[in-house]
């Protein structure tokens, strides 16, 4: 059994609430790639053990849940070799726990962590067991959260940087402005906090990042994605492309001379990477439903869906947000745009009537104003840069503010009716 060197108090605490479980989740990093098997005596504890192995954080790692407590684990490691992680659940007093964990140590491989999930509240029980190396001890009934951040704090190396968010921005119908809601919330968010942020743009046929910000850059995301074995912090920021002092792009080809088909993980590994060097990776996600997307989008720490006020939006992002919540269970949903509202003589419906479906408030809603953005495009600038006063400027700061987790951003005045939006956390 693996030995824990730190001395650590034990606790008892209120079972948290979903939000207090999700914050102390959000904290967590990816686990590498490691096995871990558990075994419980109670649904109670197994459950939450086995809603982390369908955790995005834990997509490298390998997980198996079994019950019979000591004596199955016993049992199976006579004949089984013992993986990376060790968990075990026990109901038993102290004296009885300590007599089962000698017999099971005869056939625990010394490399191997093991932490024990006990019903009794003993600090001599927990000093003992330390000492005689287990890694934890948690006493039940415990959380998701508790289950990751243990698993966390044995496998993550300790003192490593931390890595950046990943934010996926991807619209709910074509044409409702996603990548425009990308390209200002990290202008915004590079400008605010002087924070280094990453843009990548996903849509390699027809992204037009690199139109919006002015740049022609020879290389970008097609070339980090053709060699995906080799590509290191060093050949990444080889790629990228200035557009401000904290803002980098990845641009893509926007050519047509190839077809773009990708496997489901081809973008983990630039994404990883370019979350060791920028607190910030802001991902343009295009509007089509495949394997890749659908990876990319599942493991973003935050995504955000920009929609239209009408019908098809409404259906579209009602199955993205279902979908999401389903593959994302321990995260907390989408964020919400509206975007293009008060189109002169377009039918639309209502914020209240598009959200009330959905379950979500909007983090913010822009008005349509062909003019201003347009401008902007055609110029190769952000809003804030041809029209400081705008009302969207607002919304993208808030925008920036609250997924940066930074607090609210100071609300605009009252907007026009052609600007109007409402900032909502």
């Amino acid at each position: 059994m693996g030995n824990m060197s730190m001395e650590q108090t034990l606790t008892t605490a209120a079972e948290p609430s979903p939000t207090e479980d999700r914050q102390q989740i959000d904290k967590v990093r990816p686990i590498p790639r490691i096995s871990i098997q558990a075994f419980c005596e109670t649904e109670a504890v197994a459950a939450p053990i086995q809603k982390a192995g369908s955790d995005r954080r834990m997509a490298k790692a390998h997980l198996k849940v079994q019950m019979g407590g000591i004596k199955a684990a016993t049992e199976h490691f006579q004949s089984a070799p013992t993986p990376n992680l060790v968990i075990l659940e026990s109901r038993l007093a102290p004296l009885d726990l300590l007599t089962e964990l000698e017999v099971l140590a005869d056939f625990c491989d010394p490399g191997s962590k093991v932490v024990i999930i006990g019903h009794y509240n003993d600090v001599a029980l927990y000093r003992d067991l330390i000492h005689r190396g287990i890694s934890e001890y948690l006493v039940a009934p415990i959380s998701l959260g508790d289950v990751m951040t243990v698993i966390g704090e044995l496998f993550v190396a300790e003192g490593a940087e931390p890595l950046g968010r990943t934010i996926a921005f991807v619209g709910a119908k074509g044409g409702v402005g996603s990548s425009t809601v990308a390209h200002n919330v990290a202008w915004s968010i590079s400008k605010l906090f002087s924070t280094d942020v990453v843009l990548a743009d996903l849509d390699l046929a027809f992204g037009t990042a690199n139109i919006n910000f002015d740049q022609d850059p020879a290389q970008g995301i097609a070339e980090a994605l053709q060699s995906a074995d080799r590509i290191d912090d060093v050949y990444l920021d080889r790629l990228l492309s200035q557009c401000a002092e904290h803002l980098s792009l990845l641009a893509a080809p926007s050519m047509l001379d190839r077809t773009y088909d990708f496997e489901g993980d081809a973008f983990n590994a630039l994404i990883d990477i370019a979350q060791r060097g920028a607190p910030a990776v802001l991902l343009d996600v295009p509007h089509v439903w495949n394997e890749w997307t659908r990876t990319v989008l599942s493991r973003a720490d935050q995504v955000v869906i920009t929609a239209a006020p009408d019908l098809a939006n409404l259906r579209n992002a009602k199955n993205l947000v279902d979908t999401l919540v389903k593959i994302r269970p321990n995260d907390t949903p989408p964020s919400l745009i509206l975007n293009q509202l008060a189109m002169p003589k377009r039918p639309e419906i209502s914020a209240s009537e598009f959200t009330e479906p959905l379950g979500l408030e909007p983090l913010g809603e822009i008005g349509f104003d062909p003019g201003v953005f347009g401008n902007a495009a055609n110029s190769g600038r952000m809003i804030a840069e041809t029209d400081a006063k705008h009302p969207s400027v607002a919304v993208f700061q808030h925008v920036a503010h609250v997924l940066t987790g930074r607090g609210e951003a100071k609300k605009a005045k009252k907007p026009s009716l052609l600007g109007r939006l409402r900032l909502k956390s």
